[in-house]
């Protein structure tokens, strides 16, 4: 072959290698931009998302022709099935949790209900752009008769050239955020500074090496986490102690938010039960959701633990052999209390019938010991009213004083509930999911009415405490619209902050009741029960505080690394004055985000670790 042969060879490899990786570096962007909604706050940010791919995507098709003479057609689509396939796996995760999928909560999926009506309403028809490119590739290169091929000295060039595109990726996303990986739970910082593919390599690689954490743990690991727990301010209120030995009802309601308490439709309210109960109850108004990725598995894990939820994936599923002590165990040790939790799903959901063990519940009633048909069942199981009504048979066989949690399934995304069991009209707003979201809510609510009537009824109501909080928000940033439209607000950061409140109510019969709006969140839930119950918690190791007396400067901490103060609230990497609702400076926040990288480190060191198991 001549050299202008050899010359029109080399031109045809490239052309074809080229055009591909543009393709992919087209589609990339424009999901980045249009699928993530990702803020960009300098140029250099601008710079990073522009080329942060680059290098990765460069490596990812140079798979075609390292290990072959030519250009292998096949492997080229593969890998442009595989980029294509991770892009739109964030993209509809992202629609719904505002998040970035990870490795484990790929090996949860089959835990969480796999494909279902959920997946299928987060899809769109505009969806299909994404694989046009793919499905003309796969069309050409079948036609394709000859492939043309690199020399070994160009691999190694092409190779060398994306390393050096990643290297320089990964050294500018370190100037942008110095902390970069030690806050690599900021997936969004992740994504803007090195990119999809990148990061999915980092997280990859990061879970797989976590697995080797507890060879190496000992037990003077113990040491910071013990001090810095024990260092918490633990001041007593008048309360302490005014429910000690009182039967202990958690009731878990599923994606229920602050914004529908006392909340009126068309005249008609969306909870009239809860709203006459917070009149007799402890109301905290200012809780924030601080689950994760495993959702209602991250919140009963918080209180349980009073530990935070790992940023990937479920403790559930990831860590449920650990040694933990939970609010079981604590109340055992404490008034020789029975623990039980009820849900009407199966017991392999979020692994709970493993997980239940590690935290000390003596028995746990699931979908078998349900009578679910058909007709008492919608989306995720058993509906709220069947299911408190065929357990109370069970509470009251239970041996006294117990501790018990509810988890109600009803008002799950995507709200489904059939028309003779909705007690009020869909609300009309632009967004279908919001209008549906109220009629589960009012179910919920009147099952939970109905729930009561019968403890009352039963004898079981006056010796008990009851604690109602909302798991997690049911209504995800894609539908906030809605809720914007029915509240009457402004879509603005700050809005959207306070969507994630969730109601807690803690409800002890005699006692009165109170709205209380000091900031918290749900890791805060387990001191303040113990409070209440006259069970000192300083011993107990954890991160939350009690509520009666919770430090005003203590910063919520979520687990993207944000956070809500008394004075500002951190979110999307910007710092804003929470009374203005304008951006101030990074330093106003930075005392308060070295708190929240110091918490969740150490949160997750011991989980990670498994180091409980060296404390008696």
């Amino acid at each position: 072959m001549g050299k202008i042969e050899q010359y029109l060879v080399r031109l045809k490899a490239f052309k074809l290698i080229g055009i591909i990786l543009l393709l992919l570096w087209l589609k990339t962007l424009i999901v980045m931009f249009a699928g993530f909604n990702i803020s960009i706050h300098s140029f250099l940010d601008f710079c990073l998302l522009l080329f942060n791919s680059i290098g990765s995507l460069m490596i990812a098709v140079g798979f075609s022709f390292y290990f072959s003479r030519k250009v292998h057609a096949f492997t080229l689509f593969l890998t442009m099935v595989i980029t294509t396939g991770i892009l739109y796996a964030d993209v509809l995760y992202f629609r719904f949790y505002t998040d970035y999928v990870t490795l484990p909560i790929l090996f949860q999926f089959k835990n969480v209900g796999g494909i279902g009506p959920s997946t299928f309403e987060l899809m769109s028809p505009w969806d299909l752009l994404l694989f046009v490119d793919v499905i003309a590739a796969g069309w050409y290169l079948n036609k394709r008769r000859g492939m043309p091929f690199f020399t070994s000295k160009e691999k190694l060039t092409y190779l060398s050239a994306g390393l050096a595109v990643v290297i320089l990726t990964v050294a500018l996303g370190l100037i942008k955020s110095p902390y970069l990986f030690q806050e690599a739970y900021d997936r969004e910082q992740m994504v803007t500074a090195i990119g999809p593919y990148n990061y999915h390599v980092f997280d990859t690689a990061y879970a797989l090496g976590v697995n080797l954490n507890p060879l190496v743990a000992s037990q003077t690991d113990t040491n910071s986490p013990l001090n810095y727990t024990k260092s918490k301010n633990n001041d007593q209120s008048d309360l302490f102690g005014i429910a000690k030995g009182k039967n202990v009802i958690l009731i878990s309601m599923e994606s229920t938010q602050n914004f529908v308490i006392n909340k009126k439709i068309e005249g008609e309210e969306i909870t009239p039960f809860l709203n006459s109960l917070v009149k007799d109850s402890y109301y905290f108004n200012q809780i924030y959701d601080q689950t994760a990725q495993g959702k209602t598995s991250d919140s009963e894990f918080m209180i349980d633990t009073g530990l935070y939820p790992l940023a990937s994936g479920s403790v559930f599923v990831r860590n449920p052999e650990n040694k933990f002590k939970g609010m079981a165990h604590i109340l055992k040790d404490n008034g020789d209390y029975y623990s039980a939790v009820f849900h009407g799903n199966d017991a392999t959901f979020w692994n709970r019938q493993t997980m239940y063990d590690s935290l000390g519940y003596d028995r746990f009633y699931s979908k078998k010991d349900y009578q679910v048909t058909e007709e008492n069942s919608v989306n995720y199981g058993i509906k709220d009213i069947p299911f408190f009504n065929q357990s109370i048979t069970y509470l009251q066989d239970l041996p006294r004083p117990f501790y018990t949690r509810f988890i109600t399934l009803t008002n799950h995304f995507p709200f489904l509930l059939e028309e003779e069991d909705q007690f009020i009209p869909q609300a009309t707003t632009e967004v279908d999911v919001v209008n549906r979201y109220v009629t589960t809510v009012r179910y919920e609510d009147e099952a939970i009415k109905r729930f009561f009537g019968k403890l009352k009824e039963k004898g079981m109501y006056d010796d008990s405490i009851f604690v109602l909080y909302g798991d997690h928000y049911g209504i995800s940033e894609k539908y906030e619209s809605g809720v914007m439209e029915l509240m009457g607000m402004e879509d603005t950061p700050m809005n959207h902050v306070k969507l994630q409140q969730i109601p807690l109510i803690i409800h002890v019969p005699g006692s009165g009741g109170k709205t209380i709006s000091s900031i918290g969140g749900e890791i805060d839930i387990r001191p303040t029960i113990l409070h209440l119950l006259g069970i000192e918690s300083k011993e107990n190791l954890s991160f939350g505080h009690n509520l009666f007396t919770r430090v005003k400067n203590h910063p919520v901490i979520f687990r993207d690394g944000g956070f809500v103060t008394e004075k500002y609230v951190y979110k999307d990497n910007v710092c804003y004055s929470r009374k203005k609702g304008q951006p101030v400076l990074d330093n106003q926040c930075k005392p308060y985000k070295e708190i929240a990288r110091k918490e969740l480190g150490i949160s997750d060191d011991i989980i990670y670790g498994d180091l409980l198991r060296f404390i008696e």
